[in-house]
């Protein structure tokens, strides 16, 4: 398709931020709030926080019970393999159409184009990482070394937990550091016995409530968790932490921020004369008019594969291949999680208990492989932790039973049996030739070259597998689980929607893109401090990690910009 483009010149600012995600928000809020003016970026439509249309819908207030027809799947041939597109959704997942990618081998890149970003859809699960991540890379000689510790990160995951809100409880797990706890969220009857039977029988292993964004008391102008369990429809109490509900609001508050939505960066512009980045070329999304902005220094927060993108399209005669290239592994080393496998039980204790709400969370089983002597497996490195929910069979089971009459009435009314599911979360290490990069002849909807992505699962995370469901069923039958049932449904990478790498930090500019301040080596007024960054990819969840890397890259930089080092 051709487009015809408008040029216009827009004015200078401060800061700008590209993207208003989970790191975007962060980076918007510390720039702006340190006295920044701010230009903040989004390719997709504004959300403005309570503006979540099925939020107060019940199941039958929405068309077909929630299910999309057959046409509607027809438009998110790959979004909907994360399982979450519906009715109550679909609004906030990118229609597949609308920014087609080239997939060499199946990858799942899953997207929402909207202020927020997937911060209105996450799984809010946050965990810290600890020294036995940022140093396996080096231990094992695997890729390259992170150029941080946890003694980096630690003051700032702190600072960041204390702004989002955290439940959870205290563990003392050197490889899982506590965070800063709000109130834990209560374990139903079953998961009690579960954890007393896991610390009774096991001492390489234990279960504790998930770490989740999720008030269990209120925090600033945010309400706390009501237990709806809607979160993924947006939340209009502000009981999860998303971008919408506090970070770009805050950013707001201090009148130094200009959101723009509807802006698509085709790249970030090199000027020779300077040796630095002097600004963005955007394209509206709506009218198709191009324009620059121009700052002091950028934030590149798009989304893993997107921010990749852009520095990949930000060509010159300094940068042929990419912003901040020099290395030439821009592009490489793409990382997720590996999950969909583990085990579910049953039980026939407690018929007379039941919970009350519906709790937005589950329980947690850290890494227990790989620890040290005692824990070492011989078939593969790293390791995997587990999520795990417990609940009583509902009445979607009698289409199961198949009842009759007062049979069928009675099945309707009387809960199930209690169930624990386990699913493992398993590390990916960085492969070289797991990666992405612009194709050579197609194009998206503006003229700009698709990505290609190029990724697939290798023998280490392949050997992990068996495992993640064996150790699964092993616990739930030392539990006194019965009717155990495993499972491996498979995945493709980008499954489970944590892609990192592609730009990753480093000590050496010879073999990373990034320094320990997520500065690019060559370009030091541009930021990168999304899931692009990580150099390893651990097993717990990333976006804790990501936030506090944003906090303290944007401390460094306000710095480094007023002492005139920027």
């Amino acid at each position: 398709m051709r487009i015809t483009i408008t040029f216009i010149r827009v004015k200078e600012y401060d800061a700008i931020v590209i993207g208003t995600g989970i790191t975007g928000g962060w980076a918007a809020k510390e720039l702006c709030e340190k006295g920044l003016r701010t230009l903040v970026l989004d390719r997709g439509r504004d959300v403005p926080h309570g503006a979540y249309p099925t939020a107060n819908l019940d199941d039958w207030d929405l068309p077909n019970r929630g299910k999309l027809t057959i046409e509607e799947i027809k438009e998110y041939p790959i979004q909907q393999r994360a399982g979450y597109v519906d009715q109550a959704t679909k609004h906030f997942w990118l229609k597949d159409s609308e920014d087609p990618y080239h997939e060499e081998y199946p990858y799942n890149w899953i997207r929402g184009y909207q202020v927020g970003g997937r911060s209105l859809l996450w799984g809010r699960q946050v965990y810290r990482w600890s020294d036995l991540d940022f140093k396996a890379n080096a231990q094992e000689g695997i890729a390259i070394d992170w150029p941080i510790r946890y003694r980096d990160l630690k003051p700032w995951y702190t600072y960041v937990e204390k702004h989002i809100g955290v439940s959870g409880q205290k563990e003392n797990i050197p490889h899982l550091p506590d965070s800063h706890f709000l109130p834990p969220m209560d374990y139903y009857a079953i998961e009690e016995d579960f954890i007393a039977a896991i610390r009774d029988q096991y001492n390489d292993r234990i279960v504790t409530i998930g770490r989740v964004a999720n008030l269990t008391n209120g925090l600033g102008n945010r309400g706390p968790c009501q237990f709806r369990n809607r979160c993924i429809r947006g939340c209009p109490y502000g009981a999860y932490f998303s971008s919408n509900s506090s970070t770009l609001p805050a950013a707001m508050a201090t009148g130094n921020m200009e959101l723009r939505p509807f802006s698509t960066v085709a790249e970030i512009l090199w000027d020779d004369k300077a040796q630095k980045a002097r600004g963005v070329r955007v394209i509206d999304t709506e009218t198709k008019e191009e324009m620059i902005f121009e700052s002091k220094i950028i934030f590149l927060n798009a989304s893993t594969l997107a921010s990749t993108k852009i520095l990949l399209q930000s060509q010159s005669s300094r940068f042929p291949n990419g912003m901040g290239n020099d290395s030439g592994v821009l592009g490489k080393n793409l990382m997720d999680h590996h999950c969909y496998a583990g085990a579910t039980g049953y039980s026939e204790k407690y018929p007379d208990l039941y919970y009350k709400g519906r709790r937005p969370n589950g329980i947690y089983i850290p890494r227990f492989q790989n620890l040290n002597q005692n824990t070492q497996r011989d078939n593969y490195l790293r390791g995997f932790a587990y999520q795990g929910n417990a609940g009583r069979e509902d009445w979607f089971r009698v289409i199961r039973e198949a009842e009759y009459g007062a049979q069928f009435k009675e099945a309707c009314l009387t809960p199930g049996q209690w169930m624990i599911g386990l699913i493992a979360f398993g590390e990916c290490l960085p492969y070289s030739d797991n990666e992405v990069y612009l194709h050579p002849t197609k194009k998206d909807p503006f003229g700009l070259p698709q990505l290609a992505i190029k990724a697939e699962w290798k023998n280490n995370e392949l050997s992990m597998r068996p495992e993640m469901q064996s150790a699964a069923a092993e616990m739930l039958e030392a539990a006194g689980m019965k009717n155990i049932i495993t499972y491996d449904n498979g995945t493709n990478p980008g499954g489970g929607i944590h892609e990192m790498g592609t730009a990753r930090m480093g000590r050496d500019a010879k073999t990373s893109v990034l320094n320990k301040w997520n500065q690019i080596h060559s370009v030091p007024n541009v930021f990168v401090t999304d899931g692009a960054c990580m150099t390893s990819s651990a097993c717990q969840n990333p976006s804790l990690t990501y936030m506090a890397l944003t906090a303290r890259a944007a401390d460094k930089a306000v710095k480094l910009l007023n002492s005139g080092e920027l």
